[in-house]
């Protein structure tokens, strides 16, 4: 092969990989245009928070969850810890600021749409449009 010949091929490759990293970077910015768009969850629910000191907090929060539980998990701010049990996890501290029934009657209750919850948040189903209400709650 003549020295021309060599340089000749060596052009026509540059020219491919020049050719197709154009065509990628197209395909990368066509994809990010038309690529589906994440989207927030299908249910829309408030959530409110009453401490011990009877200050509110309010939260909104976007969500596929089917319960409560996951609906809170994911609520942006928010914090739940407790113990599970075999009926689920029994909240103990909300925000930081623990309930201690042992020491004062001291706990968490739940209400949805203005209604004491008649289930754990385990089992507790969320639907679009519900208002939660946590309220830390004592006994004396």
């Amino acid at each position: 092969m003549s020295e021309t010949a060599k340089q000749g091929n060596g052009k026509k490759i540059a020219i491919a990989v020049v050719i197709l990293a154009v065509l990628a970077v197209a395909f990368g910015l066509i994809y990010m245009k038309f690529a589906p768009k994440a989207q927030k969850g299908a249910k829309e629910l408030s959530i409110e928070v009453v401490d011990n000191k009877e200050k509110s907090k309010k939260y909104t929060v976007h969500t596929d969850a089917k319960y409560l539980r996951q609906a809170l998990e994911e609520t942006e701010g928010l914090t739940i810890e407790g113990t599970e049990s075999e009926y689920g996890l029994m909240v103990q501290s909300v925000n930081g600021i623990k309930a201690d029934y042992d020491t004062n009657g001291a706990y968490w209750s739940f209400y949805l749409n203005g209604e004491y919850c008649n289930y754990g948040i385990d089992q507790q189903p969320v639907k679009d449009g519900e208002s939660y209400k946590i309220v830390y709650t004592t006994g004396e």
